[in-house]
């Protein structure tokens, strides 16, 4: 079917029509194509650091580097290692009415994939998605965030060196480009963002029957059974929850923790925030948020929370214009800081009775995009997996399960629809095509019209 070029991306019937003619690119190509990504990470990370950290107005080049360059160079060496094993056809059984047969499956690629990123971690939510698309033996067009402007063209210049123009393209501009984007007739479409844009991702892509990766957000939470010591969790929430400020999607949104240990947790988890993002170093050391308007946001869900008979703590010293690190102890269920993701340095502080009380807490709500789990009791490890579903788990500890190769991540429900990251990306990227060959005899064909006495044997065996 022709394509009718859209104004605003001349590249895309070009980029479409490369894929249909060079459908099948072998181990050698994909690898190539791989070497140059990694070739193009490297010898710009420089360039890169400082692009995102002018975009935010502020971030650590080690959080940068330690979260976006270091997990992207692992999964380009990961895939580069498996992919000849995952390009393998795989035998599947064949059942003893259709012997002698052989049957197979063989992972093709799609085509044309388009990857809408976010600008939490612009390069990594653009790049990542983009080693399983090559991996898999497709091209790629990128839209990144219009909220990291330096970052996106430079990624649009580094991209048109390293990459042929009907292999990789990138498209730069705001949420009419990113609308128009999303309504083109890809083979496969990939969104990282919020869920309610993620819904208009996917009624655009509906338009054309374009099958969707959405990677959402939610309100992930982290649940302290009664027998984990408070201060080796307060170490692991910090962590996950202040880096980049908080604006990470599987960054914890909440803590539940055994009633009358709410006050103490607080002041460990205060403790250890005054050591990793102290307001002396909050300049070079501690992430901006992205915008005035998502600060004001911030602001204002705190606000809410303390007319509503919260308790508000915070790290000592001044950090400025950044938002220091902020805990929420009794906050109203019904205020912003439980109807929306925060997307912030905030941390709900919620007590609970028992283990099945937080359960119901957690499961009154979206399903989350992550679930941090910190106990040592093996029957409340197995409570909290087993009475809470998420996209995906790290136990004591947060973050982690991300940056695992060999493991899927995805969301469920409104966190998202389908997973990716080595095999299990090359997977979602890939056509599971299926081939059946009969062997020297096809039995099904002396069962066929005029139907006769074999065909009413066949149907007495098979269809009791």
């Amino acid at each position: 079917m022709p394509v009718t070029p859209h104004p605003e991306f001349p590249a895309f019937p070009i980029i479409r029509k490369a894929s249909r003619r060079d459908r099948l690119p072998g181990l050698a190509m994909r690898r190539d194509r791989l070497a140059s990504l990694r070739r193009m990470v490297v010898e710009s990370r420089g360039e890169i650091g400082r692009a995102i950290n002018t975009d935010f107005g502020g971030r650590p080049r080690q959080e940068t580097e330690l979260l976006e360059i270091v997990p992207l160079l692992n999964a380009l060496r990961n895939t580069s290692r498996h992919l000849r094993r995952w390009m393998r056809d795989e035998r599947r059984h064949v059942a003893w009415p259709f012997q002698p047969g052989s049957a197979w499956v063989r992972h093709e690629p799609l085509g044309v994939v388009g990857i809408i990123s976010p600008w939490n971690y612009p390069l990594l939510l653009a790049l990542g998605p983009l080693v399983d698309v090559l991996a898999a033996g497709n091209r790629a067009m990128i839209k990144p965030s219009e909220l990291t402007p330096g970052f996106s063209d430079l990624l649009k210049r580094l991209v048109s060196e390293y990459f042929d123009a009907d292999v990789v393209t990138v498209e730069t501009g705001g949420v009419e480009v990113a609308q128009a984007f999303s309504a083109l007739p890809f083979d496969h479409l990939i969104f990282t963002g919020s869920t309610a844009v993620g819904r208009k991702v996917m009624q655009g892509a509906a338009a054309n029957l374009t099958p969707v990766t959405l990677e959402l957000g939610g309100k992930s939470p982290a649940v302290l059974a009664p027998d984990y010591p408070l201060d080796k969790a307060a170490r692991s929430i910090v962590l996950g929850k202040f880096t980049n400020a908080g604006q990470t999607c599987i960054a914890p949104d909440y803590v539940l923790v055994p009633e009358g240990k709410a006050e103490a947790l607080a002041r460990e988890i205060i403790k250890r925030v005054e050591t990793a993002f102290p307001a002396g170093r909050s300049k070079d050391g501690y992430a901006n948020i992205i915008t005035a308007r998502h600060r004001t946001r911030l602001a204002e869900a705190v606000d809410e929370a303390r007319d509503g008979g919260a308790t508000i703590l915070r790290p000592s010293g001044d950090y400025g214009e950044k938002i220091a690190p902020t805990l929420v102890i009794g906050a109203p269920e019904d205020c912003l800081l439980f109807r929306e993701e925060i997307f912030g340095p905030i941390l709900p502080i919620v007590a609970y009775g028992s283990l099945d009380d937080a359960l119901a807490f957690i499961n009154r709500r979206a399903r989350p995009l992550a679930l941090y789990a910190f106990t040592d009791d093996r029957d409340a490890r197995k409570s909290i997996l087993d009475g809470a579903i998420s996209g995906g788990v790290t136990l004591n500890g947060t973050l982690l399960h991300i940056a695992q190769d060999d493991l899927p991540f995805g969301g469920v429900g409104d966190s998202g629809i389908g997973a990716y990251h080595g095999r299990d990306g090359f997977r979602r990227m890939s056509h599971a095509r299926a081939v059946y060959k009969p062997g020297f005899v096809n039995a099904f064909e002396h069962v066929g019209p005029p139907f006769g006495k074999l065909a009413d044997i066949i149907i007495r065996t098979l269809g009791r």
